[in-house]
């Protein structure tokens, strides 16, 4: 009976540990999720032009074929990748996820600059538009793939960044394996939504009368502007995520300037404002130079990007440089 008693005890506080592991594991996993939100909100926003053109039965699909490939990405490439930088090259860490917060910042920074000067960047993808639906949407699925490859490798970077070092190799795969699930799902789930929701509203503007229709009718009109919302959004998050991430890389290098004169604004804003709303200030104005830091390294970068990087590609690979 003792014996049975002391296995009971066992067990419960086997059972105690495995519940703190699976808490530390949720929290370290929400911790890095809103970290890597720059990339996480630039991936709903592109996604969507994927299944631009395609009968509405087959967006769903190509959706679910490209968050497929989106945890290939994650799980089978990136994350045994991440665990061996961990292990072996903890000190690459840090320029990578500068790499990754660069080109967030030449991402968004770019974007911009099409705002202010518009011109035909989607003449290159004029040819794909015709012919065999199959072929396109092969290649529209593969193009998805590469480029949420890129988005992939921001996350999972940043995501280790956020672990504690002292952790060990079991708990990081963990946490990075929740991570990637769990981005995935909300990605690609919410792309979903996004692409049925006009179909939707249809369905209930033509099916429906009263309330119902009327709802599905205002569902379609915003749509629109809801995307380019998503679009807007997203740019001013990679701008401010990709910002802080180069920032704070040079501050772990032993170049503090930038990043410690940004918190000592944000401490100057939150002093000079009501007590309840030090939170949000201190992240409003800490933000906000983030991301003009961030859209600043990008303009600086996209000359770079296509006189120099995109050249060398081009010469590498044997392909025509886009511009």
């Amino acid at each position: 009976m003792a014996g049975l008693i002391a296995l009971l005890d066992d067990v419960a506080g086997i059972a105690k540990v495995a519940a703190a592991s699976v808490d530390d594991v949720a929290g370290m996993s929400a911790k890095a999720g809103l970290k890597a939100a720059g990339a996480v909100i630039d991936d709903a926003a592109v996604t969507p032009k994927y299944v631009h053109g395609f009968d509405a039965d087959r967006e769903v699909p190509i959706v679910l074929r490209i968050a497929r490939g989106s945890i290939v990405n994650k799980v089978a490439i990136l994350l045994p990748i991440a665990l061996l930088l961990s292990a072996f090259a903890p000190w690459a860490i840090t320029p990578l996820l500068m790499i990754g917060g660069a080109y967030l910042c030449f991402e968004g920074a770019e974007k911009v600059w099409h705002a202010i000067r518009p011109h035909e960047v989607e003449k290159a993808d004029t040819g794909m538009e015709q012919g065999d639906p199959t072929h396109l949407e092969e290649a529209k699925v593969k193009g998805a793939i590469k480029t949420d490859f890129i988005l992939s490798a921001e996350i999972m970077t940043i995501a280790l960044a956020t672990i504690p070092p002292e952790q060990g190799i079991v708990m990081k795969g963990l946490v990075l394996l929740a991570v990637a699930v769990a981005i995935t799902v909300a990605v690609y789930g919410a792309v979903a939504l996004i692409v049925k929701a006009d179909d939707y509203g249809m369905a209930l503007a033509r099916t429906r009368t009263g309330f119902l229709a009327a709802a599905g009718k205002r569902l379609v009109k915003v749509m629109p502007g809801f995307m380019s919302t998503l679009s807007v959004v997203g740019t001013a998050a990679m701008l401010w995520v990709g910002g802080n991430i180069v920032l704070h890389g040079f501050a772990e290098l032993g170049l503090p300037g930038a990043y410690d004169r940004i918190h000592h604004w944000a401490e100057g804003a939150t002093h000079a404002s009501p007590d309840r709303f030090d939170g949000l200030v201190a992240w409003a104005v800490t933000a906000f130079f983030d991301g003009l830091a961030g859209l600043a390294i990008g303009l600086v970068l996209i000359p770079v990007a296509f006189n120099v990087i995109g050249p060398a590609i081009a010469a590498v690979t044997g392909k025509q440089a886009a511009h």
